[in-house]
């Protein structure tokens, strides 16, 4: 399993010493192998993470997802419990509706969707935002080009706190993205995502990132001293 950094293009707008801090975007990589159309497929899987450094920082929604130069937009694997796909490994048809996942050993490992934190099952609460358009909203394969779309998480809901369910202590996940074992990115992919401390009635922030790219050296900059505020603001 391989960790990767990813490049934060916009951080963190503090409000005060109770502020979220966010801290970086970055992805956890497992390769593995399913039985699909055509037979055995070797693929990477990709789980999506945003992490902070308070105890109850909450992601609220993400949005802004869109492909970069050279980033695949309709490779990704779907292996849904739903008719469309009937249970079968594929790229033609999907969702990435987490509580569409089925089961937790024969789909939701291989298996792309986003989600505001929590466990990929059928009770997930995460929603589609409209701007994947309709009819057809998230029960789509691929990344739609240009939409800038988004999902969040139910009003209250503190599935996307650090902590809870299917988050780690200092991390939020986002989603996963299974592709062909070997697939490149080119510039990868954008994100930005809505969040706060958790307390009710603290402001919204945002940070907006790439994944699934190699940060520059100017990024990694950035990074480091959003990294540097944060401690020094708390």
């Amino acid at each position: 399993m391989k960790t990767g950094m990813i490049a934060t293009l916009a951080g963190l707008a503090l409000a005060g010493s109770a502020s979220a801090s966010f801290v970086e975007f970055y992805t956890v990589k497992a390769t593995v192998t399913n039985t699909g159309l055509g037979g055995a497929v070797s693929l990477d899987v990709y789980k999506l993470y945003a992490r902070f450094n308070g105890p109850t920082d909450t992601v609220l929604n993400a949005f802004n997802l869109n492909g970069l130069a050279g980033a695949p937009m309709n490779a990704f694997y779907h292996k849904d419990a739903i008719t469309s796909n009937s249970g079968t490994l594929m790229t033609a048809f999907g969702t990435w509706n987490p509580g569409a996942t089925g089961s937790a050993v024969n789909n939701r490992p291989f298996d792309s969707y986003v989600t505001i934190g929590n466990l990929p099952v059928i009770a997930n609460g995460t929603s589609a935002d409209p701007s994947w358009g309709s009819p057809a909203s998230w029960n789509r394969p691929d990344i739609p080009n240009g939409l800038n779309v988004g999902w969040f998480a139910p009003g209250g809901s503190i599935a996307g706190r650090v902590g809870q369910a299917g988050n780690t202590a200092d991390s939020v996940i986002l989603g996963q993205f299974v592709l062909a074992a070997g697939t490149t990115f080119g510039n990868g992919y954008s994100i930005t995502i809505g969040y706060n401390n958790g307390v009710a009635g603290t402001p919204v922030q945002f940070a907006s990132g790439t994944f699934l790219a190699v940060p520059t050296p100017g990024a990694i900059a950035l990074l480091g001293l959003a990294g540097l505020t944060g401690r020094r603001r708390r």
